[in-house]
């Protein structure tokens, strides 16, 4: 082989590191944002159904602000899929209407505490990946950083509610 045929692979070849480390990054903030907004859809469902069977006003409001909410960061999730060319699911995966599924058997006190549960677990979860996303500089990546303070005043009321419900 002659000398510039091997320097002419090693140089393809030092041009497709990065790329590859680029398309890694572009697929996990394809799947962050496609789970982002399987997330928000959930989310808003869930609200609705914490408007419907909650006991007390406080957990009847708090449902409405987190419909409200996800419904808005939705939207701005929708514009980031579109820039990651990701197509945006329309339905909540199963897991996710598991939960759904539960709530929804219960009522009075009993619902609202485990409502109120599991938008505790739900939105610790969902802080964690969104920091860790956060870091990306890309369109999901200023999605989630956008969306942290919304989701950590989420898991304060509900901790806030929680609270309330056992004193």
């Amino acid at each position: 082989m002659s000398r510039k045929l091997i320097l002419s692979v090693g140089f393809v070849a030092a041009l497709a590191v990065p790329l590859a480390g680029a398309q890694a990054k572009d697929t996990a903030s394809q799947a962050f944002i496609k789970k982002a907004i399987e997330g928000n859809l959930s989310e808003v469902s869930l609200g609705q159904l914490g408007q419907q069977k909650g006991a007390s006003e406080d957990v009847r409001n708090y449902a409405r602000q987190l419909e409200t909410d996800h419904s808005s960061a939705n939207q701005k999730a929708m514009t980031a899929a579109g820039t990651l060319n990701v197509t945006p699911p329309t339905d909540v995966p199963k897991d996710k209407k598991a939960v759904y599924d539960k709530l929804s058997k219960l009522s009075g006190e009993a619902f609202d505490r485990q409502y109120v549960q599991a938008m505790i677990a739900d939105h610790k979860k969902d802080i964690a990946e969104y920091q860790k996303e956060a870091k990306q500089q890309d369109a999901a990546g200023g999605y989630a950083s956008e969306s942290l303070p919304v989701l950590q005043k989420h898991l304060e009321m509900a901790q806030s509610l929680a609270k309330a419900k056992t004193q």
